[in-house]
Parts: structure tokens; C-alpha cells; sequence
């Protein structure tokens, strides 16, 4: 039996079941799209294998991901996030993640959800590739959702990380042409 073709970038079971069955899948559910935006901001400067590593003690150690628990962190809880050695213990990034979950809680409340929010930037359907172009590290539109998240007081959210949230869930979709999920 051949092997399914996935994405260049797909190597290892952990890349390949996140391949699979999450990136590049339209998402509309505002409590993946801020465990997305979140684990995005962490990747910042590593791998995405690292952040999948960890990204279940990170659900245990941000609450589940639950947007309006970690905007209410405190000092304290960032100090017993940075002694966590199951996480990625950088406190710029800690601490932008309950900055980011304010503002995300602020997109809600202006837009009914952050869904409405994003998915108002491509109307209709996914952004596609064209077949055989390369993948930019960003695009247009990543600049202008980076710049917009920024002016409602988000942080790790540069046009890059942004390119890569949109790819995790679905706005783009970056698929190889040959990829069976393309």
C-alpha cells in the first residue's frame, strides 16, 4: 500500500496527525482559534514539533485555553507559569498570552465572536495557493490582521506568526499541490 502524500513539512506521527486532521481545516470555533493564536505566539523563534510537544501541558497550564481565565492572570500566575518546566517558559510570551486573551475578549464582545472577527478579512472561503507558488512567511493580509491585532493591543502576533495562525486554521490553505488534503 502507497503512502498517502502530505506536505513536505509533514515528517514524524506528531507533524503528520496535526497535518492531518487540523491545519488547513476551516476552524470557527473561538476557543481552538485562541488555543491557535496562543500556541502561534509561543512558536515564535522554534519549532512547531516543540509547541506540539508541549501543547498538552500548555492546555493544563493555561486553564484549557479558556480565553476570559487567562485574561484574569495575575502576577502570581505568571510567576507559576514561569516555574513550569512542562511549558515554554518565556515571560514576554507568558505574559503577552493574558494581554492577548483581553484583547481577544474585546474582539468578542465588538464582533459577537473572534470567528466573525477573522473570517470578515477572507469572506466566502479559504485563501488558496496558487499550484506551484512557494509559501510567502506572509502575505498582505497577514500584514494587515498583524497590524490590526496589534492596535487592539495584541502581542507575538507579527505578520509571520499571523501567516501561520491563518494557515493552522484554515483561512489560508497552503496544502501542496499533491498533498491528498490539498
Amino acid at each position: 500500500m502507497a503512502e498517502m502524500r502530505r506536505c513536505a513539512w509533514a515528517r514524524g506521527e506528531e507533524m503528520q496527525r496535526y497535518h492531518d486532521e487540523e491545519w488547513g481545516r476551516p476552524c470557527h470555533d473561538d476557543g481552538r482559534l485562541f488555543e491557535m493564536l496562543l500556541l502561534e505566539g509561543f512558536q515564535a523563534g522554534l519549532s512547531w514539533a516543540i509547541v506540539l510537544r508541549k501543547r498538552e501541558a500548555f492546555r493544563a497550564a493555561l486553564d484549557g485555553f479558556d480565553p476570559a481565565k487567562v485574561a484574569a492572570y495575575g502576577e502570581a500566575d505568571i510567576q507559576r507559569l514561569l516555574a513550569n518546566p512542562a511549558i515554554i517558559r518565556s515571560e514576554r510570551k507568558l505574559r503577552a498570552a493574558a494581554d492577548n486573551a483581553r484583547a481577544f475578549l474585546r474582539i468578542q464582545e465588538e464582533f459577537g465572536s473572534f470567528d466573525a472577527y477573522l473570517w470578515g478579512f477572507a469572506p466566502g472561503a479559504p485563501f488558496r495557493r496558487a499550484p506551484g507558488a512557494p509559501v510567502p512567511a506572509q502575505t498582505p493580509l497577514s500584514q494587515e490582521i498583524s497590524r490590526d491585532l496589534r492596535r487592539r493591543g495584541m502581542k507575538f502576533v507579527g505578520p509571520v506568526i499571523v501567516y501561520s495562525f491563518l494557515q493552522s486554521v484554515g483561512v489560508v490553505n497552503d496544502h501542496d499541490a499533491d498533498c491528498a488534503f490539498a
